[in-house]
């Protein structure tokens, strides 16, 4: 069994920790800056006659996080098609 990766490989793993560091960055603004650093200035700004800060908080954010999961899971499925094309070239 190899112990390395071979360069399709790497460039599939590389792909994929990109995916998911750029959804991750998503994941931490939305719950972070628009639940809790941004709540006050937001507090005031009224959404579904709620104020936005807690629209955000309750609601917004849990639809952002299934958005998330629905990128994630379609963007990999292009990927892993892309990468089993690039087996079958290889063989």
């Amino acid at each position: 069994m190899k112990q390395t990766l071979n360069e399709k490989q790497r460039w599939y793993w590389k792909k994929n920790i990109k995916l998911i560091l750029s959804l991750l960055v998503v994941w931490a603004l939305v719950g972070y800056g628009g639940a809790i650093l941004l709540a006050e200035p937001l507090y005031h700004v009224r959404f579904f006659n709620v104020s936005l800060s807690y629209w955000i908080a309750h609601q917004g954010s849990i639809l952002v996080f299934i958005l998330l999961i629905l990128i994630y899971a379609l963007r990999m499925d292009k990927l892993d098609k892309k990468y089993k094309a690039m087996l079958k070239d290889g063989e």
